[in-house]
């Protein structure tokens, strides 16, 4: 797929460089992307590419819903390569695997359109990384459920149409006990919308407060049909999701790499280029190598998911190197930019004010050395 990819891949910077990043500065000092956003990657036939086509995708294979994130996030847009992560890449594979038949050919052509917006609901203000701590629940009554709970640091939860809410059927079960429940926000009584939450980075993905206060949803929209499948189906997806991360990761070391290069040969210090000094350019040798294995490494990765054999401790190991290592090269990339890698309108100063959260959602690296460290 080599050739398809990389034709691929320019087509989707080509994009996104002339289309979405003359705005992007705009929308990150608004803290978050007007809606229409949505529509014109939907449009270009940029969302959730990996869906079938009878659905509203284009078909293509995973990778192909890989590079455009990192291709949005070495163009320095972090903000958006995570809402499009969790749209594309969480919530359509959600409704692909689990939903049923009505289900998914009601939602996947919205979601790959850009008319619907896709959010997924799992961290509580008392729960983020132990899921079987959530208080969220959706209790039968009569014929239907009723959801009461709170829900934050919901990515895209200002503008979502969909969102797949992680809540207990069963609270006297604990894990076994937690359900996904498919709510249409769309005239959906009792639903609220909170803050859109200010971050350190990540400023134009808007991040959100939801409640739900006796939110009534019909028995169909339990995902997968069946109680209690909730924690089982998170861990099913999670892999998939820590590698999307690791995709982040790799594009936004090799933009950030490329552009301190660029840099350090314009900028003159004492007479020369920063690229005289030795320091300088054992930095630059460090942060290039470094980047060349988080690539092979997030390869080897994607080629496992591929064949249905990456593990739940290899895509951790993924996650928490690429992102570690992430954090690493951005900070030396802004050290060899001097002041102006500190200010907020410098690209690298942004990637490495966005890059901190790569180390905390989708589980904490300390939670993913804890899943390595069980495989021993």
């Amino acid at each position: 797929m080599d050739n398809e990819l990389e034709l691929f891949r320019d087509n989707v910077s080509r994009f996104f460089a002339d289309e979405i990043l003359p705005s992007y500065e705009e929308w990150e000092h608004a803290g978050i992307m007007p809606r229409e956003v949505w529509t014109k990657m939907g449009e270009a036939g940029l969302l959730c590419v990996d869906v079938a086509e009878e659905y509203g995708g284009i078909g293509a294979d995973f990778p192909f819903s890989c590079v455009v994130l990192e291709e949005v996030a070495r163009l320095g847009m972090m903000s958006l390569a995570t809402n499009l992560a969790v749209h594309s890449d969480i919530v359509a594979p959600y409704v692909s695997h689990l939903g049923s038949e009505e289900q998914k050919q009601y939602w996947l052509p919205k979601l790959a359109s850009g008319e619907a917006v896709g959010a997924i609901a799992m961290t509580e203000p008392g729960a983020g990384s132990d899921l079987q701590a959530i208080k969220t629940n959706a209790v039968a009554d009569g014929d239907d459920y009723v959801i009461n709970g709170q829900k934050t640091f919901i990515t895209n939860g200002q503008h979502a149409n969909l969102v797949i809410v992680a809540a207990k059927t069963d609270p006297a079960e604990g894990a076994r006990g937690v359900s996904l429940v498919v709510v249409e926000t769309d005239g959906a009584t009792g639903f609220a919308r909170g803050r859109n939450l200010r971050k350190i980075g990540l400023h134009a993905a808007d991040t959100s407060e939801l409640f739900f206060d006796n939110v009534e949803i019909p028995p169909e929209n339990i995902l997968g049909q069946e109680e209690g499948q909730g924690f089982y189906q998170m861990m099913q997806q999670l892999p998939q999701e820590r590698l999307i991360i690791g995709c982040g990761a790799v594009g936004a070391m090799e933009g950030a790499v490329d552009r301190t290069i660029a840099y350090c040969q314009e900028r003159e210090a004492f007479g020369g280029p920063l690229t005289q000094f030795q320091n300088t350019r054992f930095q630059l040798a460090e942060c290039r190598t470094k980047t060349a294995v988080a690539r092979a490494f997030l390869d080897q990765c994607m080629t496992e998911h591929l064949a249905g054999a990456l593990t739940v401790e290899r895509a951790a190991m993924a996650k928490y190197w690429l992102t570690d290592t992430q954090g690493e090269v951005l900070d030396a990339c802004l050290q060899l930019h001097g002041g102006y890698g500190y200010m907020q309108d410098t690209a690298v100063g942004e990637m490495w004010a966005d890059a901190r959260v790569q180390r905390i959602y989708g589980g904490t690296n300390e939670i993913m050395k804890e899943l390595i460290a069980r495989a021993l």
